[in-house]
């Protein structure tokens, strides 16, 4: 089976809204290319093998300012089977840390060399390319500051059942209940459980049915808050607009479509909100961050960032991204100046194949999930480092109404 990949330095990297499921409509797939094995390469039809352009790094880039915690997170999958495609985390705290991943894949056969407890440690190997020899299991698990297993919502794994897995997962600093969002974009849908897993509480979007209208999504990719319990939408990879509800569920507006103007989208992938409730937005595909209010009047455009995943802005309104070619730590402040940035690409112990999602604990560690790879990490503030390059503390959880398992 061929993947459509990027290749960068050591880590050729699948796009995942050409292979998880749907193709997506008026999407430039110009500088792709076909991988097989990690072997050949071959262009697409009718298209060249010119890479998309990779903006430098700009002013303030330097040396990682963090240590890996090595072989942190803990296997538990079954004999034969090791962690898959791990497109998000949340931290609740720094012993109740959220990790989703797409379902867990079977140890490959004969064993490549290097191979160790995850799929990407062997060189060209991705978690995101074996689609027959996955199991969707184990899709939302729980573990403690150490990494080791404290829960599986296995009860729920059937949801993602015939898609690629889930996408994001996200708590509301503002919910006093700590409702656990997972993004489902192969159904369409964005789940809200219950902090111990109990209970789905209800779902945002209709049941495997694509729309743009105020009760469907077109692969919607991440979900954001604000103070007075509103829920932001990035949808998505097929539409191109930010969905804002009220705490309930109820539609309320809606802002954006394709193309590459002030306002535009191509490929919604993250979103997020300010302390003055400020939106916003990685406009993927168009490597930038875009600005707006709450009513979705646009008011900044941050550009030359390389397909940018997912933003943190902490309680101190520093405003963190994850860039993505290569793989790159960006901080800014909220009038989008770059303060600082650190590379972290290739197959390293501290380095991602694709940072698709990451994550804050209230000690200063930080948490980042990789979607090509197969695993996530942890690090800690390194001895003697410059604070002000190193990520602040989040935004404080709300102080929980009920006892959580």
């Amino acid at each position: 089976i061929l993947f459509p990949t990027y290749s960068y330095g050591s880590v050729s990297r699948i796009r995942e809204d050409t292979v998880m499921g749907k193709p997506i409509k008026g999407v430039s797939l110009a500088g792709l290319v076909l991988v097989a094995s990690g072997l050949a390469s071959f262009p697409l039809a009718g298209q060249s093998r010119t890479p998309p352009v990779v903006h430098p790094a700009g002013p303030n880039h330097g040396d990682d300012p963090y240590d890996v915690v090595e072989d942190w997170l803990q296997p538990f999958a079954e004999s034969g089977f090791v962690w898959g495609s791990h497109p998000g985390l949340a931290v609740e705290s720094s012993d109740r840390i959220f990790i989703i991943q797409r379902g867990e894949l079977a140890v490959p056969d004969p064993l490549p060399a290097g191979f160790t407890h995850y799929y990407g440690s062997a060189e060209g190997l991705s978690a995101l390319g074996p689609r027959g020899a996955r199991e969707m299991r184990n899709v939302i698990f729980i573990v403690d500051g150490d990494g080791e297993l404290i829960d599986s919502w296995t009860q729920w794994d059937y949801l993602f059942e015939g898609t690629a897995g889930p996408h994001k997962v996200a708590i509301s600093p503002y919910d006093p209940e700590r409702r656990v969002w997972v993004v489902n974009d192969g159904r369409e849908q964005i789940h809200v459980f219950s902090n111990d897993g109990s209970e789905l509480l209800f779902s945002l979007g209709t049941w495997d049915e694509a729309g743009d209208d105020q009760t469907h999504f077109g692969r919607p990719q991440d979900v954001a808050f604000t103070q007075d319990g509103s829920i932001l939408v990035a949808d998505g990879l097929t539409n191109s607009r930010i969905v804002k509800f009220d705490g309930d569920g109820n539609y309320l507006l809606e802002w954006g479509t394709r193309g590459s103007e002030e306002g535009q989208f191509n490929a919604v992938h993250a979103v997020a909100t300010d302390d003055q409730d400020r939106v916003y937005v990685a406009d993927r595909s168009n490597d930038r961050i875009q600005v707006f209010d709450q009513m979705g009047e646009h008011l900044a455009t941050w550009p030359n960032l390389n397909f940018p995943n997912h933003i943190v802005i902490t309680a101190n309104q520093e405003v963190w991204v994850s860039d993505n070619q290569p793989v790159r730590l960006v901080k800014f402040d909220t009038d989008g100046n770059r303060l600082y940035s650190w590379d972290a690409n290739g197959r390293g112990p501290d380095e991602f194949g694709e940072l698709h999602a990451f994550a804050i604990d209230e000690d200063g560690n930080w948490y980042g999930a990789d979607n090509v790879l197969g695993r996530s990490l942890k690090f800690t503030p390194m001895q003697g480092a410059d604070r002000a390059n190193l990520m602040s503390a989040p935004v404080p959880m709300a102080t929980p109404r009920q006892p959580r398992r």
